[in-house]
This record gives structure tokens, C-alpha cells and sequence, in this order.
């Protein structure tokens, strides 16, 4: 964070301090909820959750050099004392923003934020320091975490907004007002929570509508292949580009393909040049986050090379995303259990059915969380698809979900082996390492809660412990 006085954060926050013996000591460190995170110069942001109240760290986190925490009672050490520790944290993002010199970029969607993400930031750091949001903590703890670790020296601020509902990315665009908003895409993530596709698209579009005009430098960057994205155009005062495979795209690909192993290549089209792009990443719908990518980079002053070099280039930078695992046996195992949707499952199986060309392919999908009652249809389709895309073998994992995934394949014309119900991640793991042959490819995915990410890592390690064996 930029340097501030003990004194001035009180003031920013609205706090008390309380044992504090120089209010001017400053901040030089860090601003974290995890004590373990704690480093010299230090604000420990003390919040009670369900189970662990940051109060009771107090002693410990000054020991390790945090200079005080962020509080909401006095606990015998350094403290700023508030009556909400989150609006506190979000009022000290607020003002440490407005004194930067930095370009904020806010991103949304359904589907890819992360990736996506992590893909402007690795674009943008070859022009000037940036700073982006770590993994998916896009919240409104996460967000303004990530605003307060910018510097003096920071260029970009790249911030991934989520929402689970009307007036989420409202608020977050408030603690840290874009320049720069990015949509990418309306799903269904969440619908259950929603209600609907407009409702959803009505809570993304907040984030263009906070956008400053195109006199100030507002730019909205929309999808031209979603419709629902693109009519946000008409909710916004910003400049409005448009990226994606569509002809009227500002940022278009052309002659789009994937190579044998099922990374995307194609021609980078935008308004300044074009450039030819060969991804290291996995599966044809990185091509739409490489646009967008492009898109915020371009209206940055990035020429198409420029952006094109470094597209091909950027890797993965968060984990369980299409995490690519090649063991010594042959076996390659896609660990993309971080989360899903029915975009997302639906990308991550093309993707597979890619890599997997003349290859014996595995699905091993467990629950698409917060459907609501679009849940039976959605994991059917699933299902559906897997059969479609040839997919060697489905093992659907769980209850009631799993079992819906299965019925899908089932009525899809799996009637034999090809699918599988098992209860639990373990049963997928013993049925994988009793069944795998060298050449396989398996993907593992389902939402967060399922944990399938245990499955991904146990066939990486039985795949090592294979070589030892060997050895």
C-alpha cells in the first residue's frame, strides 16, 4: 500500500485509535485479513467470521511487525477501532485509489473472469507495473484487498468484480471506480440466486454504467458475440468497443483453429493492425478472453504485435483453471475443478474433446452449484454433450446432481460402460487408477463445494508414485 499515517487511516475510516503510542507511525507493508500473511509494516484487518475471530490474533500479528490492526474493539494492542470493519476496509480502498496515478481496468461476466484476467494482466505488465486481483477474490473483501497492496509505481490496478446479486458490482465499482469495464459474457452462474439471464445481465451491466464519459476517458469494452452484453452499450456514457468473433467487432480473431495438443491459435484483428496469436492455453473459448484481453490493451496503446507476443506467451496464473498435467506414464490429467457452470462445463469438454484427438478421453464431473430450477435441465445437457463430443467415459461424482449428469448421457445413447455414477471422490479416484492406460486424457470439474480438485491431484501423484514404481 502507499504509505499512510496510523493517524490518517483513523481518519479516512472514521476510527478510534486505541493503544497507539505515535499515530504517525505509517503503514509500509501490506494490508491483510490472514495473520499469516503479516509481514513488517503491516494493517491486520481483524474480522470475526463463523468460526475464527481476527481479534485474537492481536498479540500474535504485532509480534510479527503489523504496526496495528483494523478493528472493531480495543484488544490491548495498536488498533484503529471502527463499528464495521468492511466499510472501514472498503472506505481505505477508496481513498488509497483516488491518490493513485494508476489506470483502473474492472472485468465481469458469467463465465472466464479469472482467466481472463489473468490475461490482461500479463498483457499489461510488459507496458508498465500492474497490479491484479489474486485467484477470484473479487469480492467485497477480496476487491478492496487487492486495491490497497497498489504503489506509488503501479500503473494498471486490474480488478475482477463478482456478484450474487442487484447492486453487488454497484458497490464495488463505488470502492474502486474503472476506467476501463469489461464484460464479458451472461450465463448462468448463479441463476438460482438471480432468478433469470436479465436479472444477471441487469447486475453486470452496473459495472458500465459507473463508467466515466467518453469526455473522461470512459471505455466500455463489450461482447459483440453475447447480446445481452452488447445492449449494455445503450447503459453507459463511455466509449464502447466491441470485441469477438462477430464481423462488426472492433477487436476481431479470424480463422480461428486449434492445434493437436487443443490450444487456440487465430488472426488478431484490431483497429491499429493485426497479428497472428498461438495460445498456451487449453480449449477454443480462451479465444473470446484473448479478445477482450486484446480489446482493454489496444484502447491502452499496446500495438497488435505487441499484444499478440504477448498472448501467446501468458500462461495460467490461478490454479485448478485447465491445469495441464502431463504424467511420466503418458496420462494427462486437466485439473479444472476450481469451479463450473454450464458455460464453463460445456467450454472445458469441447476443450477435452480437442486434446484429445485419437486418444481415450475421461469426464469426471461432479454438481453445477446455485442453479436453482434450472438445475436438472442443465446437468442433463451436460451429460448430453459429453456423449455428443465422444467423450470415452463419463464418471459422474456424487448425489443427486451426479446422478441427473448421468441420466443425460444415459438418454444421449450411453447405454454400456461409457458412464459411470460413483458416491464420493475417492470412489473416482479408485476406479481411475484401476482403469487408466498410458495416452488418456481426464478432466476433472464441478463447482467449488465438491472438492473434486482432491481427484485431480491424487491421479497426479499415482502417476509419480507409478515412476518410482517403475524405477
Amino acid at each position: 500500500m502507499i504509505a499512510l499515517s496510523l493517524a490518517e487511516i483513523a481518519e479516512v475510516v472514521g476510527g478510534q485509535t486505541h493503544d497507539i503510542p505515535d499515530p504517525s507511525v505509517q503503514v509500509t507493508g501490506p494490508v491483510v485479513r490472514d495473520s499469516r500473511e503479516v509481514e513488517p509494516g503491516s494493517l491486520f484487518v481483524a474480522f470475526v467470521g463463523e468460526r475464527v475471530d481476527g481479534h485474537d490474533f492481536g498479540h500474535a500479528v504485532v509480534e510479527a511487525g503489523a504496526v496495528a490492526l483494523l478493528a472493531s474493539r480495543p484488544v490491548g494492542v495498536p488498533a484503529i477501532v471502527v463499528d464495521d470493519v468492511q466499510s472501514a476496509l472498503g472506505a481505505l480502498a477508496r481513498h488509497v485509489v483516488r491518490r493513485l496515478g494508476a489506470t483502473l481496468v474492472a472485468l465481469t461476466g458469467s463465465a472466464g473472469k479469472t482467466s481472463t484476467k489473468d490475461l490482461i494482466a500479463q498483457v499489461l505488465a510488459r507496458k508498465a507495473p500492474t497490479v491484479f486481483t489474486p485467484g477470484s477474490l473479487n469480492n467485497e473483501i477480496g476487491l478492496p484487498l487487492t486495491a490497497l497492496s497498489a504503489t506509488d509505481e503501479t500503473r494498471f490496478l486490474v480488478l475482477e468484480m463478482g456478484a450474487r446479486g442487484i447492486g453487488h458490482i454497484r458497490y464495488l465499482t463505488d470502492l474502486t471506480p474503472p476506467k476501463i469495464g469489461l464484460v464479458l459474457n451472461v450465463g448462468t452462474a448463479h441463476i438460482g440466486e438471480f432468478g433469470g439471464r436479465e436479472q444477471i445481465a441487469q447486475a453486470k451491466g452496473e459495472l458500465v454504467e459507473a463508467l466515466p464519459s467518453v469526455e473522461d476517458g470512459g471505455v466500455a469494452v463489450l461482447n459483440a458475440d453475447d447480446p445481452l452484453v452488447r445492449a449494455m452499450a445503450s447503459r453507459t456514457k463511455a466509449k464502447v468497443i466491441l470485441f469477438g468473433e462477430s464481423g462488426e467487432a472492433d477487436v476481431r480473431a479470424e480463422n480461428v483453429r486449434l492445434t493437436d495438443s487443443g490450444q487456440p491459435a487465430f488472426s488478431l484483428h484490431t483497429p491499429s493492425g493485426c497479428s497472428e496469436v498461438t495460445m498456451r492455453l487449453y480449449g477454443e473459448h480462451h479465444v473470446s478472453n484473448a479478445l477482450a484481453a486484446a480489446a482493454v490493451a489496444h484502447e491502452l496503446g499496446m500495438s497488435a504485435d505487441e499484444i499478440a507476443t504477448a498472448l501467446s506467451e501468458a500462461g495460467s496464473l490461478s490454479r485448478w483453471r485447465m491445469e495441464v498435467t502431463e504424467r511420466p506414464d503418458g496420462v494427462t490429467i486437466v485439473n479444472d475443478a476450481y469451479n463450473a457452470n454450464p458455460e464453463s462445463m460445456r467450454a472445458a469438454l469441447r476443450a477435452l474433446a480437442a486434446m484429445g484427438r485419437g486418444r481415450r478421453t475421461w469426464a469426471v464431473l461432479g454438481k453445477m452449484a446455485e442453479l436453482g430450477d434450472e438445475a436438472l435441465a442443465e446437468h442433463d445437457a451436460v451429460g448430453r454433450l459429453a456423449v455428443r463430443l465422444n467423450v470415452g467415459k463419463l464418471v459422474a461424482v456424487g448425489g443427486r446432481e451426479a446422478s441427473w449428469l448421468q441420466l443425460g448421457a444415459y438418454n444421449e445413447g450411453s447405454w454400456g460402460e461409457e458412464s459411470v455414477h460413483v458416491s464420493d471422490a475417492q470412489a473416482a479416484v479408485d476406479l481411475l487408477r484401476s482403469e487408466l492406460r498410458p495416452g488418456d486424457v481426464v478432466l476433472v470439474k464441478a463447482s467449488r463445494s465438491v472438492g473434486l480438485e482432491s481427484v485431480a491431484q491424487a491421479l497426479v501423484e499415482a502417476g509419480t508414485e507409478g515412476e518410482v514404481a517403475a524405477r
